[in-house]
């Protein structure tokens, strides 16, 4: 089992739906298994050990066979996403990646540094703000940050949902002034049930109003330096899985 991976699930391509890379073609590898129960987790599946007999253990060379399956054998960004995808041995992966032309992005919570970080073309830590219900580590976060500090790009990512979220965020800005940040619109739609997504449609008419509700926000504070998004793969294709 040594030096073998956790996955739940592997698709594309498709788009990146949000961050810095929002638009770009992917490739998707899904771990299993997080540190983290936030209550608005859109992929509860690849999170809570109840799914555990979904996941799959994964050689690095497994795995990036059916990347290139996916990808037609065209090197192209691969997303390492979760759960959260720091608790994985991914080091070989990235590794074996690049060897056949594939770039890795990254995006984790920030609670676990690791020395690999460092490989990466991108590192998005995305804290989890006080409607997750979690409590932010900060030397863990500081930690991810350092180690990612030589390497790849490195962006800061936070879920708003209401006005503490929007003062978590410009507490995280101001903890780390050197990157960028990706203010990410909140969808209540996408908290989920053990057997999976609440509802596959979303409110789109309530996303946009969000959107417009923190458009404006950082607007009046003259936040500049921020890029406010909404989740992009929920607009065009709702809340469903493997999109």
């Amino acid at each position: 089992m040594k030096g073998r991976i956790r996955i739940s699930e592997i698709f594309g391509p498709t788009i990146q739906g949000e961050g810095p890379l929002i638009g770009r073609p992917t490739v998707f590898v899904r771990t299993g298994g997080c540190d983290y129960r936030c209550r608005w987790c859109d992929t509860l599946y690849a999170v809570l050990p109840e799914f555990r007999d979904e996941w799959t253990l994964m050689t690095p060379a497994e795995i990036l066979a059916q990347v290139e399956d996916l990808a037609g054998s065209v090197p192209m960004l691969v997303s390492l996403s979760g759960g959260n995808p720091a608790l994985q041995p991914l080091a070989p992966l990235i590794a074996l990646g690049h060897r056949k032309g594939y770039t890795f992005a990254l995006e984790t919570q920030g609670s676990v540094p690791q020395p690999w970080f460092a490989a990466l073309e991108w590192l998005m830590l995305s804290p989890k703000p006080p409607s997750s219900g979690m409590a932010t580590d900060w030397q863990a976060l500081d930690e991810c940050v350092a180690a990612g500090a030589s390497g790849p790009r490195c962006v800061v990512k936070v879920a708003v949902f209401d006005d503490d979220d929007y003062a978590y965020a410009r507490l995280v800005a101001n903890r780390y002034p050197a990157l960028p940040v990706y203010l990410q619109v909140g969808n209540p739609a996408s908290l989920m049930t053990l057997a999976g997504p609440g509802r596959e449609e979303a409110d789109i008419d309530d996303l946009m109003r969000r959107f417009s509700w923190l458009v404006d926000k950082v607007a009046a504070d003259r936040w500049f330096t921020a890029t406010v998004l909404p989740q992009l793969h929920v607009l065009a294709w709702g809340n469903r899985r493997g999109v």
